[in-house]
């Protein structure tokens, strides 16, 4: 990939993971959300095993939202709205299977409650959607070199 697409690519997922992890917040502090915590902090907390500041958990959840959007930039040829929601399905089920268990949650969230299951996939629609009509906006819309 050229730096301009990279560049672009990493803006569209700096911005992505800025809008969900202000939406996940808001549902969480108004009740809206099972979570008891992001899950971005709450996973950065067990691997470091300390509690930490929630801008500790955003630098995480963004690194995570960056590389994935550039991950889906290189290998969507055309930019396609499928492809971004086959990539929020496969971090949804690694959300359920890989980090909730890390961050002390349960294997799929169980540990907390259920509700996450079904509250997990919507940061991760939101995700595909905003990358993919980011890239769209920015006219990202050639197949990645």
């Amino acid at each position: 990939m050229d730096t301009t697409r990279i560049l672009k690519a990493s803006g569209v997922g700096l911005v992505t993971a800025a809008i969900i992890a202000v939406l996940m917040l808001l549902a969480i502090k108004q009740g809206i959300s099972p979570l008891p915590e992001p899950l971005g902090l709450a996973f950065a907390e067990a691997i470091l095993g300390t509690t930490l500041p929630k801008p500790v958990g955003f630098l995480f959840h963004a690194a995570w939202v960056i590389l994935w959007t550039l991950v889906y930039v290189r290998l969507s040829p055309g930019i396609r709205l499928s492809h971004a929601l086959y990539l929020g399905a496969a971090l949804w089920a690694s959300a359920l299977v890989i980090f909730m268990p890390i961050a002390g949650w349960g294997f799929l969230g169980l540990a907390v409650t259920p509700k996450l299951i079904v509250a997990a996939i919507v940061p991760h629609v939101l995700f595909a959607l905003f990358i993919w009509s980011g890239c769209r906006l920015l006219g990202m819309t050639g197949t990645a070199r």
